[in-house]
């Protein structure tokens, strides 16, 4: 069934509508959808590189706008629409163990190496960050900030790259990014354990 959905999403950036499809996409991964914007925003980006930034700027604000409805789906809806979306993804265990020890400080850090690196998956803290009731402005600036960074960084890596960069962007790009997520989490624990 991923490989379908990876497949769809693919299909859609030969379409005359993909930036219809790249907004849409990124709207709902970042509350429901389990395919990243990315595999529809590389591809319209490397066919169009002039446009990248463009296409950058529309998937930062449908995916922050995606996740305020994830976050109103947590702070509104938890127990009728957003657990069974969990459940649907197999992400409610993880999510509940989430919930227990989280502290505000930690969501917002959850927030952006979600935002930049999908770890964990978006879809999971912007319902999160609902439930436990962050501030929606603090949110939505926080979402702007890593969502804006990680597009725009694939934007000005294939303006600058193009085609050559795109095999590195897909194969190991989230690793790096990753790597740079858990060494900012790290260092947040670290901090504070020293700190108390």
């Amino acid at each position: 069934m991923l490989r379908r959905l990876y497949d769809w999403t693919m299909s859609l950036a030969a379409r005359k509508s993909a930036e219809v499809w790249l907004a849409v996409i990124a709207f709902v991964e970042s509350s429901v959808f389990l395919v990243p914007a990315d595999v529809l925003f590389l591809p319209m980006a490397l066919a169009k590189p002039e446009r990248s930034y463009r296409y950058a700027l529309i998937a930062t604000v449908a995916s922050v706008l995606g996740g305020i409805a994830g976050w109103a789906l947590g702070f509104y809806a938890y127990e009728t629409v957003a657990r069974p979306i969990l459940e649907f993804y197999g992400k409610v265990d993880a999510f509940e163990q989430m919930k227990a020890g989280v502290t505000y400080e930690w969501i917002l850090l959850l927030l952006v190496t979600s935002g930049i690196a999908h770890l964990p998956p978006i879809k999971v803290v912007t319902i999160l960050s609902g439930v436990i009731h962050v501030n929606l402005a603090l949110f939505v600036v926080s979402a702007i900030i890593a969502r804006g960074a990680r597009f725009l960084f694939l934007a000005w890596l294939l303006r600058r790259y193009g085609e050559p960069i795109r095999d590195f962007v897909e194969k190991r790009l989230g690793q790096l990014v990753g790597i740079g997520a858990g060494a900012a989490i790290l260092l947040y624990v670290g901090y504070r354990s020293f700190a108390h």
